[in-house]
């Protein structure tokens, strides 16, 4: 391990979330305003606390309703002095701000950090049912002309790319669409018990084979769900985090590597950023995979659990389908409890802070319904393809 691993000296001390709509009749800064004052209330800090502020990508192509409000933005709305701020496209996807604002308060910047992440695009998908897809994004969206490749061969949206990965997991490792509709149903049993989740009501292995296919191998219930929500953390120096109300959850570890080309198709089909990401948290702490009380993961597309689930080493590569078979060992009360809130499947697609929040709630024990049981583990991880990022946190 290596001998100075700043992050261990960061802790998450607040949390908060708006609305989840679908779509949100509050404006996207009206969102942010809400998810940012109810985590500093949670940490026990004043507005004049926070100084520092982080999102991921920020303000995007002016309001452009992946990323419609940045720091900027928010710090002049609450009237913050910071020393630090911090956003940009570029790093390890959804958790690209917490991991900026712990490595700002580990070198001494600033003390309490508030990172936030709001979405719009559910609003969006309302004028215009293409808003989501590949051959919409801008130059600041994806930092290059990267989908001009793409939209020729009629790859138009994400789902496209990630059927490539299921399909090749199911060639390799003999995974079943009946393996995968595990991830769907498990989330939407998780979501039954969430106020804030979009879709509630439980649904069966039929429900799934007679939802719509969309590209094949993955159904209409192996994709998120676009909503309207701000969701906001509050990171803090540890020995401060100590003073405030809530038990520090400190970041155990973090993962962020990337060893191999930035691409979402010109790599191996079965391990994509996630495997980089798990050696490296991994590295970087005594914990094991057994340690781990409930896992967050990433389900932009069902597919994307099965490989976080391998990537960090909750199950072997290549038997996540096995894993995950009959869905008990991922259940609340099962071996390793994934997205515990719904997910994005049936949540919402907070887009990688919503794992952040779950994991501290369930860690704190506020989940109500939905609470699993005690522990003192967790782990929560973002991204899908080349972007990825994960974080190792022990509750104190």
């Amino acid at each position: 391990m290596m001998d100075r691993v700043f992050e261990k000296h960061v802790a998450i001390t607040g949390i908060g979330q708006s609305e989840i709509g679908r779509p949100s009749s509050r404006t996207a800064i009206r969102l942010s305003v809400d998810a940012a004052l109810e985590a500093i209330a949670d940490a026990g800090l004043e507005r004049s606390d926070i100084d520092g502020i982080a999102s991921w990508p920020g303000d995007n192509n002016n309001g452009n309703p992946f990323s419609p409000v940045g720091p900027n933005a928010l710090m002049n709305v609450l009237g913050l002095n910071v020393n630090w701020y911090g956003a940009g496209y570029e790093g390890p996807g959804p958790l690209t701000g917490i991991i900026n604002g712990a490595m700002a308060i580990a070198t001494g910047l600033c003390k309490h950090v508030l990172v936030f992440r709001t979405i719009t695009e559910a609003s969006a998908r309302l004028a215009s049912k293409t808003a989501s897809a590949l051959t919409n994004k801008t130059i600041g969206r994806d930092s290059s002309h990267f989908w001009q490749w793409y939209t020729p061969f009629n790859v138009i949206s994400a789902v496209n790319l990630m059927a490539l990965y299921a399909q090749r997991h199911f060639h390799d490792y003999g995974t079943t669409a009946e393996q995968l509709a595990q991830i769907a149903i498990t989330c939407r049993n998780n979501a039954a018990d969430n106020p804030k989740a979009l879709f509630r009501t439980p649904i069966t292995t039929d429900d799934y084979f007679a939802s719509r296919m969309i590209s094949t191998p993955l159904r209409m219930f192996d994709c998120d769900v676009h909503c309207d929500a701000s969701t906001a953390i509050v990171l803090s120096r540890v020995d401060l985090a100590r003073e405030g109300p809530n038990a520090p959850i400190r970041l155990e570890a973090i993962g962020s590597a990337l060893h191999q080309p930035w691409s979402w198709d010109q790599i191996s089909l079965t391990e994509m950023a996630c495997f980089d990401v798990g050696r490296m948290m991994w590295s970087r702490t005594d914990l094991k995979p057994k340690d781990v009380g409930a896992a967050q993961l990433y389900d932009g597309f069902s597919i994307l659990t099965m490989l976080w689930m391998e990537g960090l080493g909750l199950c072997p590569r290549g038997e996540s389908g096995a894993f995950v078979e009959g869905g008990h060992r991922i259940a609340r009360n099962g071996q390793i409890p994934i997205n515990t809130n719904g997910g994005q499947l049936s949540g919402g697609r907070t887009h990688g802070l919503g794992y952040v929040h779950e994991a501290c709630t369930q860690l704190w024990g506020r989940a109500g319904e939905r609470q699993v049981a005690p522990h003192e583990v967790a782990v929560a991880a973002a991204g899908g393809g080349p972007l990825g990022g994960a974080l190792l946190l022990v509750k104190e």
